[in-house]
């Protein structure tokens, strides 16, 4: 098992709970296919460093979790249409 960092910027101008379900809906994915969830940190509302969508602040979540090699692929597929889902990363984390 590899550990994994997924970064998701997350449109600023939606309300809280629908926010909430963004996260949890992509923990979910995770899970699906066979990751763990190890840790989720919310950095909170951040200005952006440019304009995305007329939108100049959006919150900031980090997503560390375990999984086999195809499983970011997988994740990235599905994350990358979600409506509210401004940006992502998922990036391999050395041991």
């Amino acid at each position: 098992m590899n550990k994994y960092e997924l970064a998701v910027v997350v449109n600023a101008k939606i309300e809280d709970d629908e926010r909430a379900q963004v996260i949890e809906k992509i923990k979910e994915m995770i899970a699906r296919f066979g990751g763990n969830v190890t840790d989720v940190d919310e950095w909170g509302k951040k200005r952006l460093a440019y304009e995305i969508q007329k939108m100049r602040e959006a919150y900031y979540y980090f997503i560390h979790f375990e999984s086999d090699a195809t499983v970011p692929g997988e994740i990235e597929q599905r994350v990358r249409i979600m409506d509210n889902v401004l940006r992502y990363l998922c990036v391999k984390q050395e041991a």
